[in-house]
Formats: C-alpha cells, structure tokens, sequence
C-alpha cells in the first residue's frame, strides 16, 4: 500500500469515526450516556490512545532506521564511485576506457537499484552482476602498471571496485521494512474507536469539528511519514541519484 493510499485510509477512518460518534450520541438513549459509563469509555480509550501512541513512534523509529540505513549504503556506494574514478583519472591514459564503461555503467546501476526496490517485491533471486560491471572488474585487472606511480594506485583502484561491490551488495540485501497490511489495519480501527469517542460525548459544533479535522489530519500525516519513509527508493521523500549521476562528468 502506497503512502497516499495510507493517508486516505487512515484520514476516511478517523472522520468516519467521528461522525459514527455524533450520529450515535443522538441515536442512544440518555442512560447509555451517563458518567459511569463514560469514565469507563474514556479509561478504554485512554488504553487505546497509549498504546496506538506507542505503536506509531516505533514505526516511525523503525521507518526512519531503514531509510537511514539505506541511505548511508548510497552515499557509500557514491563515494566509492567517484573515488574510483578519480584514482583512474591519476592512473592516466590507459584507464580512459575504464572511465568511459562507468559513466555507462553507473546510470544503468541507478536504474536498476531504483527498479528492483521501487516495485517492493521479495529479493526471491540471488543478486547477479550486470556485464558492464563485470567488464569494468575485468578491465582494472588487466592494468599493466608501467610506472612506480601506476603500480601504487592498481591496488588502491581495485579496492574502490571492491568497496563498490559490496556497497551494492548491500543495497540489495537490506530489505525495505514496508507497513504489513494486517498491522495497519488493527491500528487503523484502534484510531477509529478513539475518534469514535471523542464526538460521543460532545454536542457537535464548528469548534469541535475543525478540531477533529486537525487531529485526524495529524494521524494520518504520522502514517503517511512511516510509510513514505519505508519507501526509500520510490516514496515522496526517496533517495536521489541525481547528485551521482552529475558527478561523472564527460571525459574531458
């Protein structure tokens, strides 16, 4: 379920709640609405309200753990990148070719990274090379250093490609943590039955409506933050490769 998708859900069912709370105040007789009754609502709904509070700040911990981490394996694997290009740039003419396969190379890393994470499916498949990484693998091991300088920076080179490497490696092999359908569901009805009660016991009025509005716009914009955040390569505050993709520039 997309984060807009869990905004809507979760803001139709608060205002739906409060509504089914005005419509059954006028429905119920008077002695369904009296203080002892109430004082036992309100202590359920209390119960409720701490435990949907405490759900919603793990989540949002949990969401926002994942994306950092995520995050954190990019801007390595970006780092590696324009390390390993740098260094073929010192190492001098022969690694032009090099240089050239990864600006090929990377944008289609990018889109494949974006692909296979945006679509959220189960990594069911074991992780596989793409060619042009295994032609650029290939093409550092077949420098022939034929200067004191180039044999020091054909070792510093193939440890960039293999920090490359195993940065991808765990881009792929952390898993989103997406909202499980059955959870959210169980915590979206927790937050109806608390808005539920909020309008039972108040004669409705333009104050109490604007303020149940803001509440329930508040809860749902807390789902929507989890969401998006569980999200990090397709959601509204995904990661961007766009910094990546301008730092190799062309050859000049």
């Amino acid at each position: 379920m997309t984060s807009g998708w869990v905004f809507l859900t979760t803001l139709a069912s608060t205002i739906g709640g409060s509504v089914l709370g005005a419509v059954l105040r006028r429905c119920l007789p008077a002695q369904y609405l009296s203080i002892e009754n109430k004082e036992v609502i309100r202590l359920g709904v209390g119960l409720l309200a701490t435990l949907s509070a405490v759900v919603i700040s793990l989540m949002i911990a949990s969401a926002k753990s994942s994306y950092d981490i995520q995050d954190a394996h990019f801007r390595q694997f970006s780092a590696d990148v324009i390390l390993a290009d740098q260094l073929l740039a010192q190492y001098g003419p022969e690694a032009v070719g090099i240089r050239q396969l990864m600006r090929q190379a990377v944008p289609a890393a990018l889109d494949r990274i974006w692909a296979e994470k945006a679509i959220r499916a189960p990594q069911a498949h074991a992780f596989t090379a793409s060619s042009a990484a295994e032609q650029i693998y290939d093409a550092i091991e077949a420098l022939s250093p034929a200067s004191d300088a180039q044999r020091l920076l054909k070792p510093r080179i193939e440890q960039a490609s293999g920090e490359i490497a195993r940065a991808r490696l765990l881009m792929f092999a952390d898993v989103d943590t997406p909202i499980q359908p059955p959870f959210l569901m169980v915590l979206i009805f927790w937050l109806t039955v608390i808005f539920t009660s909020f309008s039972l016991f108040v004669e409705p009025g333009p104050l109490i409506a604007a303020a149940l509005l803001v509440f329930a716009l508040s809860v749902a914009s807390a789902l929507f933050l989890v969401a998006d955040l569980s999200r990090p390569f397709a959601g509204l505050m995904h990661i961007s490769n766009q910094h990546l993709r301008d730092a190799l520039g062309p050859l000049t």
